[in-house]
């Protein structure tokens, strides 16, 4: 299975997926059970972290459909700014609603204005989405004839091209970048390397697991970073980035965003005090939280080598 077959897998669950995720959370509103609601922001949160795979694999899709006849290029690009534009909405969806996860329970006028930002920021990244994917399907189905109503106009540059241009044109981006890239990293790997020990019985009569859970935001403050300044690499310079190993290292930052959820629905996490040892599948789940970044930065690392970067 080739990346470009991951793609199509795929790229039905940002709009299904998230749809379903918005559908749970208005009715959640509506009948004000806060379950839901709750429910509501994991899907929201899980979509926001699929759609890293989903979005990084279209570029290898895009590579193997340039070797297809027939195939309209700024089609393709019209469809890849859609849907770069849907997916940034979309994290930024699953940042404010792992917010909601993170502030549940807790009274406070911040968590009553989050409930409306999150509904209105997935609002517009479903009608967002559904764009991109009406873009996808023109590609490869001429039946529908949504290409004849599709307006492009091949001589104006696309955002990813833009981009593209702004980074070669300014010297100063993409070291910046790269060390925004590096900071966010510390924080990250920094905070997963803490709290995941103290859950395998490391510094356990020294720490419980409620004082080192205050790092998780400085975690998702490293993480937010990372993805920001990763997706700065991937637009402005694509053909660096593609093939198994960078889809890799995609999949694994997803899998490793999933893996947070655990301890923030979890009741048994909160009730490890000083001196107390968490349950067997609560160390299991923190030991496979570091070897998964692990992974992470040995892909990246290996891109150079193995990859197509630089």
């Amino acid at each position: 299975m080739s990346p470009a077959h991951i793609h199509l897998l795929l790229n039905h669950l940002p709009v299904i997926g998230f749809g379903i995720g918005l559908a749970l959370y208005v009715v959640a509103l509506v009948s004000k059970q806060s379950d839901l609601q709750r429910a509501g922001f994991v899907i929201l949160f899980l979509a926001a972290a699929l759609t890293i795979v989903t979005y990084v694999s279209g570029n290898d899709a895009r590579e193997t459909l340039k070797k297809t006849a027939g195939v309209s290029d700024p089609l393709m690009e019209a469809h890849e700014t859609a849907a770069l534009v849907a997916f940034v909405f979309m994290e930024i969806t699953g940042f404010f609603s792992w917010i909601g996860l993170w502030i549940w329970g807790r009274p406070s006028r911040f968590a009553r204005w989050n409930v409306g930002i999150v509904l209105i920021l997935a609002t517009l990244t479903l009608v967002l989405m559904s764009r991109a994917a009406y873009f996808g399907g023109a590609i490869r189905h001429p039946e529908t004839e949504a290409a004849q109503a599709i307006s492009i106009d091949a001589s104006v540059p696309t955002l990813a091209r833009s981009w593209g241009l702004f980074v070669q044109d300014h010297s100063w981006v993409w070291p910046a970048c790269e060390t925004l890239h590096f900071v966010g990293l510390c924080l990250l790997f920094g905070a997963v390397l803490v709290v995941n020990l103290r859950m395998m019985g490391i510094g356990k009569t020294l720490l419980s697991f409620a004082a080192l859970r205050q790092l998780l935001p400085l975690g998702m403050l490293g993480f937010t970073l990372n993805l920001v300044t990763g997706m700065m690499f991937f637009v402005a310079t694509p053909e660096q980035y593609t093939g198994l190993l960078f889809l890799l290292k995609m999949t694994l930052i997803a899998a490793g965003a999933l893996n947070l959820l655990y301890f923030m629905l979890a009741e048994n996490p909160d009730r490890v005090g000083y001196g107390d040892d968490a349950r067997p599948a609560t160390k299991l789940i923190a030991a496979s939280a570091i070897v998964i970044w692990m992974a992470v930065l040995f892909c990246g690392h290996m891109l150079p080598w193995l990859g197509n970067s630089f």
